[in-house]
């Protein structure tokens, strides 16, 4: 019996960075960014990113954290008893239950940014599974201000696998396949994703093509990402996290709204740092703060 695609389901993974050792002395800490959609940990050693794991989050918040950790640790001479502080982040942030502490999301975003892409970063936009995320920071990481939207699925990460079950594509080719248009598309309603799916329906019953309807949504996506980061003030240089970081229709046509570049997205297929997983890289870099501190008293 054949099982249907799932065109929805991104690629679960995880990655080890090859050049470093932990030992006993070492102080190892991590994070966990239990996301309404994704789950992801990341183990950091003396500060530096080590290993780190993306898994789906399921209907468990405790299990999902879990999960995230334990696939980070997965061939690693690392266990959850060498971790000196944990901290917990996102949607679920309460429900993890080997964190020391919860942070929220938007610091943990804030400070892994930093971390990611450095110094120069001022503005970052995280999108979540279900929210978007606009915050001002500072030289350091710490937040300045920020704005979010209403809470709804549309123009998320959640938003963009409706439509990729809706259209059958591959969620993880959307991006590339909604730039293959002659002209953008005026873009679809984006306040709400049930009214999006309703309207590319009709379009793709007008004739539109796939790749006509994902360039009207992406469009859609933008325009609303674009305004949130104009609210919050946009200050270079501009970053987004979140797993539609690796979208390249949404990420070059809030380039062309703003008028600005953002910073390269690093090469995390070859070992660069994730900007998916910046939540968890913040968190596992309060956790250290947090840790150092504990070591004072």
């Amino acid at each position: 019996m054949s099982t249907a695609k799932e065109f929805w389901r991104w690629h679960e993974y995880r990655h080890t960075m090859p050049n470093i050792a932990p030992v006993s002395d070492d102080i190892i800490t991590a994070g966990v960014d239990v996301g309404s959609v994704g789950s992801k940990a990341a183990v950091m050693v003396n500060g530096q990113a080590y290993s780190w794991g993306i898994t789906r989050t399921g209907s468990n918040s405790p299990e999902s954290a879990k999960k995230a950790l334990d696939l980070a640790l997965k061939d690693t001479a690392l266990s959850t008893r060498d971790l000196r502080y944990i901290v917990g982040t996102g949607y679920g942030r309460v429900n993890v239950p080997m964190a020391n502490k919860a942070i929220t999301e938007i610091a943990c975003h804030a400070r892994g940014a930093n971390y990611i892409w450095g110094s120069s970063v001022r503005t970052v936009l995280d999108v979540g599974g279900q929210d978007i995320k606009a915050i001002k920071i500072d030289a350091t990481g710490r937040v300045v201000s920020f704005l979010m939207n209403d809470k709804c699925a549309a123009g998320t990460g959640r938003g963009m696998e409706v439509f990729a079950d809706l259209l059958q594509v591959p969620i993880e080719e959307i991006g590339a396949m909604s730039l293959k248009v002659e002209a953008e598309p005026e873009p679809v309603s984006c306040t709400c994703v049930a009214f999006a799916k309703t309207e590319a329906i009709g379009l793709l019953r007008k004739g539109w093509s796939k790749e006509k309807v994902l360039a009207a949504y992406t469009r859609a996506m933008a325009v609303r990402m674009a305004n949130l980061i104009n609210r919050v003030g946009l200050e270079p240089a501009l970053v987004i996290t979140g797993g539609q970081s690796k979208n390249v229709g949404i990420v070059s046509r809030i380039e062309t709204l703003l008028g600005v570049k953002c910073l390269p997205t690093p090469n995390w297929r070859d070992g660069g740092l994730d900007p998916m997983v910046a939540g968890a890289f913040g968190a596992a870099l309060l956790a250290k703060a947090l840790y150092e501190k504990t070591q004072q008293i």
